[in-house]
Formats: structure tokens, sequence, C-alpha cells
């Protein structure tokens, strides 16, 4: 089988797309020609023309704005916001129109496309750079909110996204864009062509949508994570030898409030684990949820490990970024508890 890297995996995916469909178009800042920032859609235009793929001007506001009215149109665009961090302007479009379009047409209109963004730090780019606004996302009703953490995920997530009667955001961790990520800096990166995710099959496949994955079994403690923060518990699992099971959520809306459930109930304690900031993160939709459905099974209160709540810093970015050892810290606590 083929290895890809994630943005090999995340081309491949609308280039499936584009060619099982005509109406799936893609566009924004420096995707078509350039091949965008991070090469996610290098050679596309080539491929399929400058109708098919094709380069917006810098307004994340018009380039939602026009995905909107195409949708609505019956097309299927799959765009690309630079950074997730630039996404704001196009907020009021997003939330008040694209998410609304299904409800308030009494279902005669959908939305059938896709918000592509690089998400989350790890590169050293400073706050404008490196921002986690997935929970600016899951709180709105009518959006789907999607985080894969390895290539093969991301090929099949997209897929199915793209495929989607709703507006989905696909939130790409571009920290893992060129291979695992477990916190440690100052190691060498592993490649995905050395790991077993790295694995993308050919052609059409798609992972639905609202299905976790167990990464690890474990027994005594449920680390729930997404993007590359599943890589970082898994590193913290293996450091402190604490038998830890580790859910990779892959979508935030809809959640699999089953396998959450299950592996909460069966170990008894739960940690959760992102690298956005705590206050209003989505952690703490996942321990009230914890909470609510596990409550005679917990045998200890729920942990959360994120980001500080200060804007992303640029010179101590490692003292932010919650690492290995901040969350082995709360698997002890946790454990002791």
């Amino acid at each position: 089988m083929p290895r890809k890297t994630m943005i090999e995996a995340i081309r491949d995916a609308m280039d499936v797309s584009m060619g099982k469909d005509d109406n799936v178009v893609v566009f924004g800042e420096d995707v078509g020609y350039f091949g965008g920032v991070f090469r996610c859609t290098q050679g596309l235009q080539q491929k399929y023309g400058v109708t098919r793929c094709f380069d917006a001007p810098i307004s994340e506001l018009g380039i939602v704005g026009a995905a909107i009215g195409m949708a609505a149109y019956g097309l299927r665009p799959c765009v690309e916001v630079q950074f997730a961090d630039y996404v704001y302007p196009a907020y009021d479009q997003i939330v008040s129109e694209a998410a609304r379009i299904r409800y308030r047409s009494n279902g005669e209109f959908t939305c059938p496309m896709v918000i592509r963004m690089p998400t989350g730090g790890g590169i050293f780019g400073g706050q404008t750079h490196s921002q986690s606004p997935e929970a600016l996302f899951t709180h709105v009703s009518g959006l789907k909110v999607v985080v894969p953490s390895n290539p093969h995920d991301a090929k099949g997530l997209l897929i199915a996204s793209i495929e989607d009667p709703d507006p989905v955001i696909f939130l790409e961790p571009k920290r893992l864009y060129n291979g695992p990520f477990d916190g440690h800096h100052e190691r060498p990166v592993t490649p995905w062509s050395k790991h077993p995710l790295g694995e993308v099959p050919d052609g059409h496949y798609s992972t639905p949508l609202g299905k976790a994955e167990i990464r690890r079994q474990g027994a005594d403690v449920t680390i729930l994570a997404y993007g590359t923060m599943v890589y970082v518990a898994e590193a913290a699992a293996e450091e402190t030898g604490i038998d830890a099971e580790i859910i990779d959520l892959r979508t935030l809306l809809p959640l699999d409030l089953d396998a959450i459930v299950a592996s909460v109930k069966k170990t008894g304690r739960c940690v959760v684990v992102h690298e956005a900031t705590l206050t209003s993160g989505f952690g703490a939709e996942l321990a009230a949820l914890v909470q609510q459905h596990c409550f005679y099974e917990l045998e200890a209160p729920i942990a959360r490990v994120t980001g500080w709540d200060t804007p992303y810093p640029h010179a101590q970015e490692w003292d932010y970024f919650p690492g290995p050892a901040r969350v082995g810290q709360a698997l002890r606590e946790t454990m002791e508890a």
C-alpha cells in the first residue's frame, strides 16, 4: 500500500473527489497556480483547469461567501483558508449563512461545502498562525467539525466531508502534515513513511463522520484527544507506564459519545487533552458529557490538559504547548486521586 504524508493524502482526497464529481471545485488564497501555502492543492489546477481549481482574492469573507452561493446553487466547493487564525472575517458568513441554510429554508436548500484550515501550533508561528479555534465552530448548530490525526484518516474524512450535504469545518493540524509529533520538539521528526497510519489506499474510500477510533487499548484511564494531542497522549502513556486507553475523536461534531462512554465506564477515569485554551475549550464539553453519562463509574475527577489562557506565544512556544510532561502529570494525579 502506498505511503503518503498528510499533505499528500489531503491532496489525493481532493483529486479523487474532483475526478468523481464535476461539481467539486477547489479555491482559496494561492491554492491554484502556487498549490497552497503548504502545497496541499499542488497540481490540481494543472489537472482540472482554472475553472475547477483557482486562486481567490485575499478575502476570507469573500472566499466563504462565494462558496456558500456555489453550494446553494448545487456545486460542492472545498475552500482553503490559509490558516485557521484567518477565518474570523468569514465567521459571520459561516455562522449566519452556511450553518443556517438548511434550517431557514425548511430543507429546500443545503450547503454542501468544506472549509479546510491548518490549525494548531508547534511550528513557531506565534499568535497569528497557531490558534486552535475548534470550539468556536462546535458551538454552532448546523456545522460539522473534523480534526484528523493521520494521513489515512485525513483522506477518508475529507472525502466524506466533501460528499456530505452540510457544511464541514475541516481542521488540519499543521504540525502533523509531514509526520506524527509526540511533543518532544528536540527529537528528530518521524516521517509518515515510517508510520503505519501513513499507509493510504489509492482511489476512493471514505471514513464516516462521527466515529472515534481507539488508538491505544487500556484499562486504567481514558484519554480523550484529537489531532496532534493523540501522539502526545501516546508518549505520556508510554513514559509514565500507565495503562491508558486513548480515544482519537476524529470528529467533534458529530461526536462519538458511545465510544467515549464505553471507555470511561471501563476505566473509571478520564483525562481530556487539547491544544486550545482552557476556558470554554471543547474539553469542557467533553468533561460535562463524561460527568453526565459516567457519574457512577468515575473514581476520580475528570482532568483537563490544555493550552493556557493566553495568546499563543512565539518565544515560549513549548511552555504553552501541552506536552507529554504535563499530560503525564495529569495521568499520575488522576491515578492517585
